[in-house]
């Protein structure tokens, strides 16, 4: 066999239009590739910072400050407002992250995706990679403060907070996947993306209580469950529950006085059409990356 011969076996090329399952597959192989993006994310977000990581754990606590400064000058809100706030924002600022940088994933790293041969989609997931290393960081910060401020958690309910984080990861990685694709072709996508998380925080239980929005709904004469049809309600409602520890605050209807179960079967339909975007995903994915690098 010539050299000539020799260099082209040795050189594997990521063709487009495979399967779902060679997709899975080639992204499971390139497996190392995706920790290096993570850890490469992780480090350009703290470059040349002095507290580095620290930076992720410090937000949560300096929220509760300015959230219980606030809310005491106001007078708004209900007991421990600012413990119900994080419960809320913390899992959002993993959706909001995720969702922004994965929309320009494909985009800044063009040089990669021009040059070396490697499964697009690692650039999408890595995003959400990194952006779980520091939703996990702000969750143990938050444990601290918890433990200071002594609050309460629901142990009866705690188990549910992996299945939320399963059910965010699985609707995340689609639409990482499905964003990414979108702003190649579209490069207003991300800055729509801007107005549409704006207006998705809003859709959101996190600054009043599901039970209000419920009631908003059968008041006009709609069924008291269409917010459960944002599938992110399910999860915020699943951390608020077990976090702050009831579902009431003194004479305030937070949330429904329901078992664990009710939170587990809204868990298990958010993972089902999480994989189900997730699948299409990586189907749209493969169909369009074989383009990427003459669109870019």
């Amino acid at each position: 066999m010539s050299d000539t011969a020799r260099g082209s076996a040795e050189l594997r090329v990521i063709s487009a239009r495979r399967s779902l399952r060679v997709h899975v597959a080639e992204i499971w192989e390139y497996r190392e590739l995706l920790d290096g993006l993570i850890r490469k994310e992780l480090k350009v977000r703290y470059k040349n910072s002095v507290l580095g990581f620290l930076w992720s754990m410090v937000q949560p606590v300096f929220l509760l400050g300015v959230y219980a400064l606030v809310f005491s000058i106001l007078g708004a809100g209900f007991d421990n407002f600012p413990i119900w706030l994080l419960c809320g924002l913390i899992p959002w600022t993993l959706v909001s992250t995720t969702l922004a940088t994965s929309a320009t994933a494909v985009v800044v790293n063009q040089h990669l995706v021009s040059k070396v041969p490697f499964p697009r989609a690692v650039l999408p997931l890595a995003t959400l990679g990194s952006a779980v290393v520091h939703f996990l960081l702000q969750m143990a910060a938050f444990g601290v403060v918890l433990l200071v401020v002594w609050q309460p958690v629901d142990w009866g309910y705690l188990w549910l907070l992996p299945l939320a984080l399963v059910a965010t990861a699985l609707l995340l990685s689609g639409m990482a996947l499905l964003l990414a694709v979108l702003n190649v072709y579209a490069r207003d996508t991300q800055h729509l993306l801007e107005l549409a998380l704006v207006a998705m925080f809003w859709a959101n239980p996190i600054l009043y209580q599901y039970e209000r929005a419920a009631e908003w709904f059968k008041n006009e004469g709609l069924p008291g469950w269409l917010p459960l049809l944002n599938p992110f309600t399910s999860i915020i409602t699943t951390f608020q529950r077990a976090i702050y520890g009831t579902a009431r605050a003194g004479d305030i209807q937070l949330l429904p006085e329901v078992s664990q179960w009710w939170y587990a079967r809204n868990l298990g339909l958010v993972s089902l059409f999480g994989l189900g975007l997730l699948l299409l995903g990586l189907h749209i994915f493969d169909r369009a990356e074989g383009n990427f690098a003459e669109v870019l």
